[in-house]
């Protein structure tokens, strides 16, 4: 697995503010929130990319990518992730599924009138991909999620983790965006985001996007990104739907 595209979708993640359905795509930070008891969120999507790295031309297509989510409390959700992906390595290619991802975020705090959200999230990476898609170790996704609501219009999230695909000594990661609601069915956002590959080389990217509601229960998106420091670019689009919520439990 390249880790100078996406690596995987599922640190795509927004919350857009002003909006009702608040979903883990299209961007890269991941939302505070979780899904509600009882209730499961779908949130699927393309993703074509391209890295360049000297003598390596790599292109990625992810069609699905597919994240699971469910409520197991309104404070604990169980997260799956599957994909089917195309990898392109210069004049190689390959096909088949990606390693399969499972894991739960948990928010650690959230209170009324106070406009600072706080979740985290981690997921074990199993080795059950096809072949070359496949890393063939263990591995985990880390992130501390931070989320301040500037007013009903605007908000701030970021995002700080560490990463370890198996091999050597792991990396750490970042992100930071803004989202901004344009009305109550679009919002868009802008974002930075990035890794220390190894603890040692700095990665830096930007992306923008939009979401637009097309009820209380689904939200289409379109994203694009590219590297700043690094030859990376991309372009998603996606959607997320929800089913109606059961009764809640208050822990």
């Amino acid at each position: 697995m390249n880790r100078l595209l996406l690596v995987t979708l599922i640190l795509f993640s927004g919350k857009l503010y002003g909006q009702t359905l608040i979903t883990d795509r299209p961007d890269q930070t991941e939302s505070s929130s979780t899904v509600e008891f009882g209730s499961l969120q779908v949130e699927s999507g393309f993703l074509l990319g391209f890295t360049d790295e000297g003598f390596n031309s790599i292109r990625q297509i992810l069609l699905p990518s597919t994240l699971f989510r469910y409520g197991l409390t309104n404070a604990i959700e169980l997260r799956i992730l599957s994909q089917f992906e195309s990898l392109k390595n210069n004049s190689q290619i390959y096909e088949g599924i990606s390693d399969l991802e499972i894991g739960a975020k948990v928010q650690l705090f959230k209170k009324e009138n106070v406009n600072t959200e706080i979740a985290f999230l981690s997921h074990l990476i199993l080795p059950t991909g096809t072949n070359e898609l496949s890393g063939d170790k263990f591995g985990t996704i880390n992130k501390l999620a931070v989320s301040h609501e500037i007013n009903e219009q605007m908000g701030f999230g970021y995002n700080v983790g560490y990463n370890y695909l198996g091999n050597g000594n792991g990396d750490l990661t970042y992100s930071m965006a803004i989202g901004i609601a344009i009305n109550d069915k679009v919002g868009v956002y802008l974002e930075t985001y990035g890794d220390i590959v190894e603890f040692q080389e700095l990665l830096v990217n930007f992306d923008t996007g939009l979401t637009y509601l097309v009820k209380d229960n689904l939200q289409l998106d379109f994203s694009f990104g590219t590297g700043i420091n690094h030859t990376m670019n991309y372009i998603s689009l996606g959607f997320s739907w929800k089913t109606l919520k059961k009764e809640s439990r208050n822990y």
